[in-house]
């Protein structure tokens, strides 16, 4: 790399499944890499060890390139920042924290919880912000000692000097001033000795040349803390930009009571990678361009300049419509590896025909399996209403297609032909009847094709089922 190279990252913690928020901010960081032919780097935040699991980091892992990204570091492939992991870098933070504590930008704080919750609630109940008071700022060296002598466990906290303004330009919000009497003296390492998250992130951020970071707008009040740590540390801090949340359709941020499964969720389910980038693609980002895009034409497309501000409304509908578009822009070999579990019941003779037939009413592997069960296996019941139309097409309407059927090998025109023939009927009387008869159902594939995939001695004995 050099100094000029954009570098980007996604830096997820593997505490559970991969969900649609921070699959669309790596597809976005991962895309503002690619457009300008830098460097997108994975890194692992998992200081968390009660939730962090190698189970976890393995399935983000694999639903990441499943969506189709790929990373030039990361836990998995190495790179000259090694290791990826926070957990592996506790004592590059230890150090860092040492120098904020030998130059005076921070300080023990030995207050408790229980000390800390009673001054938020003073705070609150003469309504100010509640803000860090300030306790142990300056505690003299006996008083330090006196309390480390009584068992309290310092954290370390940051001093943040009042008075002044953060001040930064947000690639996506604009310009940010935040005031320093409004954050407050904050923590960096806890008293287990843990670094905080954004602390850790920071100086990961810079250690690695990170030079811009896409993340969600719900960090924004992250960014000042950061900027003040890393000015103290000397520590290059990157270009920042907080894109909108997503959200359902009640405003609230998006979550599993909106029908938004996690990014493996929707893989199970058969959903295409294709049909979920593109849909992530336009959470919040509007494209110069229309239509499904490969993941090169995207990069392509990706402008930052589109990244919209107002919080980004997912649509089960639109994803369904471009999973939609990508089945039916699969070839056939891989519709058939798509639909492969689905495609269990097809005799494989017959699978290439039942494919050609069905495809174009199908979206997920789901759907093939019913169409399966409908096209070869047991004769499919029929409603009340369904009933009621083959009683009115009749005995001679079905003895007809039945020897039709079987004189023709299942050629539906030679089949309508007869029954036209036979009793007159034509239009939605002719084929209304044989659909219900031969699927159960008064929708579905073009019969003609669908005939032609069915054994004809299933189709005959259906037909002649209602002919008696």
């Amino acid at each position: 790399m050099t100094e000029a190279t954009l570098v980007a990252r996604f830096a997820p913690s593997p505490t559970g499944a991969l969900h649609l928020g921070n699959a669309r901010t790596a597809l976005f960081n991962f895309l503002l890499a690619r457009r300008s032919g830098g460097h997108f780097i994975l890194r692992i935040e998992d200081t968390d060890a009660e939730r962090s699991s190698d189970a976890y980091l393995e399935a983000l892992v694999e639903d990441l390139r499943w969506l189709g990204l790929d990373w030039q570091e990361g836990p998995d492939t190495g790179g000259h920042s090694a290791p990826y992991r926070q957990s592996e870098r506790t004592g590059l933070y230890a150090d860092f924290q040492e120098r904020l504590l030998v130059t005076g930008a921070a300080y023990p704080c030995y207050c408790t919880p229980a000390e800390l919750e009673l001054s938020r609630r003073t705070q609150l109940a003469a309504g100010r912000p509640p803000r860090y008071a300030g306790t142990c700022r300056e505690l003299t060296a006996a008083q330090r000692r006196d309390r480390e002598a009584h068992g309290l466990v310092p954290t370390l906290r940051f001093r943040v000097q009042p008075g002044a303004e953060v001040v930064f330009d947000d690639i996506v919000h604009g310009p940010q001033r935040f005031a320093t009497d409004d954050i407050g003296d904050f923590i960096v390492r806890r008293a287990d000795g843990s670094a905080a998250f954004f602390f850790c992130n920071a100086v990961d951020d810079a250690l690695m040349g990170v030079s811009h970071v896409l993340r969600g707008e719900d960090h924004l009040a992250n960014t000042p803390r950061q900027l003040l740590v890393l000015k103290a540390l000397g520590l290059t801090a990157p270009t920042y930009g907080h894109v909108s949340m997503i959200v359902g359709d009640d405003g609230a941020p998006l979550s599993k009571r909106h029908g938004a499964p996690s990014l493996s969720g929707l893989r199970e389910r058969g959903y295409l990678a294709l049909a979920v980038r593109n849909h992530l693609f336009r959470l919040g980002h509007a494209p110069a361009v229309q239509g499904t895009l490969a993941i090169d034409a995207m990069a392509e497309a990706f402008d930052i300049g589109r990244l919209g501000r107002s919080p980004a409304r997912f649509d089960l509908v639109q994803l369904d419509s471009w999973q939609k578009e990508a089945v039916h822009g699969l070839t056939d070999d891989a519709f058939a590896q798509w639909a492969r579990a689905a495609l269990a019941a097809v005799p494989p003779a017959e699978q290439a025909a039942f494919i050609a037939a069905v495809r174009p009413n199908v979206v997920f592997p789901d759907d093939v399996a019913a169409w399966a069960r409908v096209v070869f296996g047991d004769a499919p019941s029929l409603s009340e209403a369904g009933v009621a139309v083959v009683r009115d097409a009749g005995g001679a309407f079905f003895g007809a297609a039945a020897a039709a059927a079987a004189a023709s090998g299942n050629d539906l025109a030679a089949i309508t032909a007869a029954v036209r023939e036979a009793t007159g009927r034509k239009g939605p009387a002719l084929y209304k009847p044989l659909r219900l008869a031969l699927t159960g159902l008064d929708h579905g594939p073009e019969l003609a094709p669908l005939l032609r995939a069915m054994p004809r001695a299933k189709a005959r004995e259906r037909l002649i089922r209602y002919a008696g």
